[in-house]
């Protein structure tokens, strides 16, 4: 490869790296006081080794010390003081703050939400929307409280739910929350944010009378699915105007009950009944947006596949199936460097005019990841050195 095109003084490990700005690792070290008591492997040092487990996808401590023992000399681009051993990264894992790891995902977050952003949704709706979910995560050990069945033997294996908000124009996780896989997910719809300028979309599992009622009282908008047994007395019929979809088979105002300190309360809602005729299916939703058409509420729950398909990317192109410990600390520390990770690599791809697979560029990150190659101006033209190469050859031969 001609090294006058695209040859780099930074690996492109050392170039992923530097878009994490040193300040945003100080200020955290700072918040969190997380190399209090500390004297060598320093929280820079551990979060650059999670980092590089995440990219290599590296399933075990030994694999993670053994690979960065190979660095000798290429830790001038991203500043590494100390490599660290299997015993010395875990218990790392073990006692490290999480709060670390969280403070510089979400400042990494704030940094480059206009990269990543796309406005046209915000455009057309007027407000921020933010889709809501959970995804499982199966365990071997019984760590937090199990999932699933147990086997034949008795045994149950253990599970943490990573609940996520995810603004609908960005596709990254802004929010994130770790609980057991028994918690209901409903219990997360508490740390949400209400806002007059806030749209959230979630699905029926999150259903809450209660937070539903706390929505409205702050007008902060939602959207989800009836449930099946839901009791609703229908107060009022909206007439559905020739031009809507042909989707939208009824448009109805109802009351249901709302129990809470021994006195039940009535709050009143909104519900569109919806044929899908791509799944030929129809959808019950309800909500309190009573100004929006009818048809915009169904599109807007459809936006919340949009994170189901963040879930499959995390676990599809990350190391979310072997954990580097068998502690809870462990565990999210390591789903906090996959976020970040998912992120860096995010806004690569929205840096680029070329148009690439999310995971081709994570498959071609870690087979380059200590090659010194501009990344941005390779994964804009990688044929541009082989075509001068051969235009080369060509010339020779004519002579």
């Amino acid at each position: 490869m001609s090294k006058s095109t695209y040859f780099s003084s930074k690996s492109v490990f050392g170039q992923l790296i530097s878009l994490i700005d040193t300040e945003i690792i100080k200020s955290a070290v700072v918040k969190t006081n997380s190399d209090y008591y500390v004297k060598k492997f320093k929280s820079k040092d551990h979060l650059i080794s999670m980092l590089f487990c995440c990219f290599a996808k590296c399933n075990s401590l030994r694999e993670v010390s053994g690979a960065m023992l190979g660095l000798s000399g290429k830790t001038k681009g991203f500043q590494l003081d100390h490599i660290p051993k299997r015993s010395t990264l875990s218990d790392a894992n073990k006692n490290r703050e999480v709060s670390f790891f969280e403070d510089v995902y979400n400042q990494l977050l704030y940094k480059y939400t206009n990269t990543i952003s796309d406005s046209r949704i915000k455009d057309i709706i007027k407000k921020q929307v933010k889709l809501v979910d959970s995804s499982t995560i199966s365990l071997f050990k019984e760590i937090l409280s199990c999932v699933g069945r147990k086997s034949k033997d008795g045994k149950s294996k253990g599970g943490i739910k990573v609940h996520s908000v995810i603004n609908a124009d960005e596709k990254v996780p802004n929010m994130v929350w770790f609980s057991s896989a028994a918690t209901h997910d409903h219990n997360f719809l508490k740390k949400l944010k209400c806002d007059d300028n806030t749209i959230y979309v979630f699905d029926k599992g999150y259903n809450d009378y209660k937070a539903f009622k706390h929505f409205s009282e702050y007008q902060t908008g939602f959207v989800t699915r009836l449930k099946g047994n839901a009791c609703y007395d229908i107060i009022e019929v909206n007439q559905i105007p020739e031009h809507l979809h042909s989707g939208v088979l009824q448009d109805e105002i109802i009351e249901v009950d709302v129990k809470e300190n021994n006195s039940t309360t009535k709050l009143k809602l909104r519900k569109v009944k919806f044929y899908d005729r791509e799944n030929k299916r129809e959808f019950e939703f309800i909500t309190n947006l009573f100004e929006i058409r009818a048809d915009m509420i169904a599109a807007l729950y459809k936006l919340r596949w949009q994170i189901e398909l963040v879930f499959k990317q995390l676990k599809q192109n990350f190391p979310l199936k072997y954990f580097l410990g068998d502690n809870e600390n462990a565990i999210k520390i390591q789903i906090y460097c996959v976020l970040i990770v998912n992120l860096l690599i995010s806004v690569i791809k929205k840096k680029l005019t070329r148009s690439w697979a999310f995971s081709n560029l994570v498959s071609f990150c870690k087979i380059h990841l200590f090659n010194y190659i501009k990344l941005l101006h390779f994964l804009e033209n990688p044929e541009q050195d082989w075509i001068i190469e051969v235009q080369k050859i060509k010339q020779l031969s004519l002579f």
